[in-house]
């Protein structure tokens, strides 16, 4: 079994441990967590040790997950991957972006295992495409949430948007060329409500809207590729994929919907995949596990978490370029 601990038992660490605890591949060791109503609660709950000092946990376990605030990622993956630990780092991997490449560098010296927590990418409705070719020319991302003090110690960028960024850019197999990105502050000191559309070097682009103060839950991403039209819903687990075809395929004859159009006949398919019934933050731990074992790339690697980082912090820099130009970024009072 890998002896796994834990930084971090406030709301989302609880249900790591809780997940941990269910996965047969993990011997829970404990945790570190310097907040005693934190703590005294996971202990309670769930009757694990609670370690006083990082280093002594540290030195007790195989592998570490870091479900700590994201300014103090770093250092925390730091002294874990030094003491030849690998980890599991809730997302974003690093506050800023220097410290996520020093991650990466480091990880890669020691031949370490990062995987970031970016779990939309075990989501039943991303689970959906996996046997789906992609090809997107153009996306759509909608993430909207009520407002939770919870997570106003970064932007909706890096708390909600950048679930969308990693999601388009494990979609997108080339480079972005061109950011466009304005934010607006309510009820924070950053960003609440952020929209961006990134381009794309073949051409393709894509349209994200995040916002932190919705009035109702969203979170959906719609992919619009030649053959395809692809209708993710992250809340409902769901996906819908239309296809269009110029001629009706024989083995399809019967089963398709007739649309004419200026171009002559075209042909609908309309298909619905069953969900995929996972607990997703279980199912991110298990691939982690498998991933240590096998020492294989994780499904989300450190590269990847960086990535995602680093297109995050761009479009920061262009929403502060853009309120610094037109005076838009201001608290409402």
């Amino acid at each position: 079994m890998i002896k796994i601990g834990i930084f971090g038992a406030g709301h989302l660490g609880k249900i790591h441990i809780r997940c941990i605890q269910s996965i047969e591949t993990y011997q829970m060791m404990g945790f570190y967590d310097p907040d005693d109503v934190n703590a005294n609660a996971a202990i309670e709950e769930f009757g694990i040790k609670r370690y006083e000092n990082a280093m002594s946990l540290i030195e007790d376990c195989d592998v570490i997950d870091i479900v700590t605030p994201t300014v103090t990622h770093y250092e925390l993956a730091k002294m874990c991957l030094e003491a030849g630990k690998d980890l599991f780092i809730e997302k974003p991997i690093a506050h800023t972006i220097d410290e996520a490449k020093n991650l990466v560098e480091l990880s890669e010296k020691l031949n370490r295992i990062i995987q970031v927590g970016h779990v939309e990418r075990f989501n039943p409705a991303f689970l959906a495409l996996n046997n789906i070719p992609l090809n997107p020319m153009f996306i759509e991302a909608h993430r909207l949430a009520a407002f939770n003090p919870r997570g106003t110690d970064v932007s909706v960028v890096l708390d909600l948007m950048i679930h969308d960024l990693d999601l388009i850019l494990s979609c997108m197999k080339t480079e972005v060329t061109e950011i466009r990105a304005t934010g607006v502050s309510l009820l924070s000191d950053s960003p609440d409500i952020a929209n961006v559309r990134l381009e794309f070097a073949n051409g393709a682009v894509a349209n994200l809207t995040a916002s932190r103060i919705s009035m109702k839950q969203m979170r959906k991403l719609r992919i619009f590729q030649p053959d395809a039209y692809i209708s993710l819903d992250f809340l409902d687990k769901n996906a819908q994929i239309i296809r269009l075809y110029n001629k009706e395929p024989i083995e399809k004859e019967g089963s398709m919907l007739s649309l004419d159009t200026p171009n002559g006949k075209k042909y609908i398919e309309i298909e619905m995949p069953d969900p995929i019934e996972v607990n997703a933050i279980k199912m991110e731990l298990e691939y982690f596990g498998e991933a240590v074992k096998n020492r294989t790339v994780p499904v989300v690697s450190a590269i990847d978490g960086y990535k995602a980082l680093h297109l995050a912090h761009k479009i920061l820099d262009c929403i502060e370029e853009h309120a610094n130009r037109v005076g838009a970024f201001e608290t409402i009072s």
